[in-house]
């Protein structure tokens, strides 16, 4: 029988552990994403829809185990588009939040404006819904590490449309084998990255990134814009016309949102 010495044997497991927590964590299950994005006519209704969201609807969904939720608004024409960012561990956690809010007797207490407004008196003109798959290469948000106060951050959504499916997943692939890695080594701060199941624009692709400030936005873009490594990929013949267009939409955080 061959004996091994302690720090040998230390060494053997330390060699087998890490690489699988390694794996697990890169195979983690990917997260779900609902974009919901509020069109409002006034600051009367961004008023009460603030109000809304601070007191009854955020609340709620922390009862319901959603821990953070992000909360933007256009840094073009604030008073009219809302966007909110909520993350789903399941697809079984969203399609079960509508029962849960009905039954959330604080939630119904708090939100009653908005749930029992008037027709002639809405809180928003009408509401746009995605609902994503967060994608193998960054399955799970992560929430940024920015210094500057929220009303100086830059949030950037875009979203990238492909002219067929095939295309999309195309596109998809190129973000799972080196966009994303390009993105972390810049530090761009992302947020997260899903593929739409449903809503409009189909089929797209959407994702987050985050800055300290419109200054700090456009260096980072300009430095990716140059890196080798994107020249590189963005040259590969497989990687060509994989998306119609892309839709950019610059945000800033409001004071209570959590992302």
């Amino acid at each position: 029988m061959i004996k091994i010495s302690l720090f040998k044997t230390f060494v053997i497991l330390l060699c087998i552990i890490v690489p699988l927590s390694y794996n697990s964590a890169y195979a983690a299950k990917p997260e779900y994403y609902q974009l919901k994005i509020y069109h409002l006519k006034d600051k009367n209704q961004g008023d009460r829809l603030e109000n809304y969201l601070k007191q009854a609807y955020l609340p709620a969904l922390h009862r319901a185990g959603i821990k953070k939720v992000g909360v933007f608004k256009a840094s073009d024409n604030a008073d009219s588009l809302v966007y909110i960012l909520i993350p789903f561990n399941s697809a079984e956690q969203f399609s079960s939040l509508s029962n849960k809010l009905a039954a959330d007797k604080s939630y119904l207490s708090a939100a009653d404006d908005y749930l029992n407004t008037s027709f002639d008196n809405p809180v928003f003109k009408h509401i746009e819904s995605v609902f994503m798959d967060g994608i193998s290469g960054m399955p799970l948000l992560q929430l940024p590490d920015l210094k500057a106060a929220p009303s100086e951050r830059v949030y950037e959504l875009r979203r990238y449309e492909a002219a067929s499916e095939k295309l999309h997943d195309n596109k998809i692939s190129q973000f799972n084998n080196g966009e994303l890695d390009i993105f972390k080594r810049l530090g761009f701060n992302t947020i997260f990255c899903g593929k739409a199941i449903a809503g409009s624009k189909l089929p797209s692709l959407f994702y987050m990134t985050s800055f300290e400030n419109k200054t700090d936005r456009d260096a980072h873009w300009k430095s990716f814009s140059a890196d080798p490594a994107w020249v590189a990929l963005n040259a590969r013949p497989e990687y060509a016309h994989n998306f119609l267009r892309a839709d950019i939409y610059l945000l800033h955080p409001t004071a209570y949102s959590e992302i």
